[in-house]
């Protein structure tokens, strides 16, 4: 009863922190301190709570180092046009009756390439929903398109923030989770394409708007340069580089393209690195603002804090109940069965993939192992289940937010193909990579 007391609580200053739009670190310090009294409850000191806590964190160091570097390299793309090259080029070569497919694969592009769902859809994803009014394509209908391309980036880059902190609390390899994921994700992918293939037929855009590229022209230097750090980020991970070398050669490579190419002092490229990109003028550079370390600060402390209770969740067995009745469920409907709904409901109490993320693997993790399945398994299963179902749910960030970047109501998510055929096609195919359970 005490335990489901403090569920209760913190459940309710989550939710309240999520109306009143603030920080998720306050109501996650009220859960730490509410669990760490549990465990001085149940006779355990405090210094063994804090051990055991410090644990947990010491495990997501790795992750954690390199959430402040994607911090730094997602400002360092915007500084140096890398994104805005993406998205200027690929207006470039659209082609009519495949505007929908083209917007489609250059979201899974950039979206691979910086790991951010919401750093595409505030970028990209705005500039193809004004090409696509413009051009008399059902907006609706783009926002959908645009929903599946940003999350097959944020669910299996190795960049991506939610990608390395699953492999970080499951305490498995992020290349490890990300090959296994593009082969899982393989098919739901290429039906997606299919699917949009034929929309993009039956909805032919009509023109795109010069005054656009103008814009892009008049703000950056367009240089191909600008590719280098995508480039580098792109293939070296394939070539078996290390996660820290990949994008430190990408962030190396984007400082000398914004200050030899853009034209930006190396000491103001060096503090964008640090307090993110503000453009200066009122134009299409507006919509590129934000990145920087400072921006990660919040993702970091929040797996901080939520390590800390996942190490006192571990050491005091206070979840042991309702992990034993969870076990039961896995040897009954079957492990990835049972994510998927501990997921949904995550999802739907907590509206955020972080705390959803964190719940599900405190409450699975020792059902998986107790039935037979691995932690990677967990981690495989939860990158097809809930990271990308919350796009789907309305009320989550994941979901709300792109939607109001794109000006679109929910009537989009229909269109979001990708985001159900993952957990659908790999329903049907999991036996392939892990056993039936």
């Amino acid at each position: 009863m005490p335990l489901l007391i403090a569920f209760i609580i913190f459940i309710l200053c989550m939710i309240g922190a999520l109306i009143l739009d603030l920080s998720l670190i306050l109501p996650l310090l009220v859960g730490l301190i509410l669990f760490a009294g549990l465990g001085l409850k149940k006779g355990y000191p405090l210094r063994q709570l804090g051990a055991w806590s410090w644990s947990s964190i010491k495990d997501s160091l790795v992750v954690i180092e390199v959430m402040a570097i994607i911090g730094f390299i997602t400002a360092a793309w915007r500084v140096s046009g890398t994104i805005t090259v993406f998205v200027y080029y690929g207006m470039k070569v659209i082609v009519p009756p495949l505007f929908l497919l083209i917007t489609y694969l250059l979201a899974c592009l950039l979206s691979y390439a910086i790991g951010t769902s919401f750093g595409v859809a505030g970028t990209l994803g705005v500039i193809f929903m004004a090409l696509a009014r413009s051009g008399g394509v059902d907006p609706v209908l783009t926002a959908g398109v645009l929903m599946s391309g940003i999350y097959f980036g944020d669910r299996s880059s190795p960049v991506s923030s939610s990608a390395n902190m699953v492999a970080g609390v499951t305490k498995t390899e992020i290349y490890d989770n990300v090959r296994l994921m593009m082969r899982t994700g393989l098919l739901p992918l290429l039906l997606t394409a299919g699917i949009y293939t034929v929309l993009s037929v039956t909805h032919p855009i009509e023109a795109v708007d010069p005054t656009i590229i103008a814009s892009f022209e008049k703000e950056f230097s367009l240089s191909a340069w600008a590719f280098v750090p995508a480039i580098l980020m792109l293939m070296l991970p394939l070539l078996k580089v290390g996660i820290f070398i990949s994008i430190g050669s990408s962030i190396v490579s984007a400082v000398l393209v914004a200050w030899l190419v853009q034209g930006v002092p190396l000491l103001k490229v060096m503090w964008i690195c640090v307090a993110g990109y503000h453009s200066e003028g009122a134009g299409l550079g507006a919509i590129l603002d934000g990145g920087g370390l400072v921006s990660m600060l919040e993702v970091v402390g929040i797996l901080i804090i939520s390590c800390a209770y996942s190490g006192i969740f571990s050491g005091t067995d206070m979840l042991r109940d309702v992990q034993s009745l969870l076990s039961k469920g896995c040897s009954r409907l079957g492990r990835y069965v049972m994510t998927l709904i501990v997921g949904i409901a995550a999802s739907v109490v907590f509206c955020n993939q972080t705390i959803a993320t964190l719940m599900c693997n405190d409450l699975m993790t020792k059902p998986y192992l107790d039935t037979g399945g691995s932690q990677q398994e967990l981690a495989i299963d939860m990158e097809n289940t809930l990271i990308v179902i919350v796009g789907l749910i309305p009320w989550c960030i994941a979901c709300s937010v792109p939607l109001t970047f794109f000006n679109v109501g929910i009537g989009a998510i229909p269109w979001s193909c990708y985001l159900y055929l993952v957990p659908l096609c790999y329903l049907f195919t999991r036996r392939r990579w892990f056993a039936s359970r």
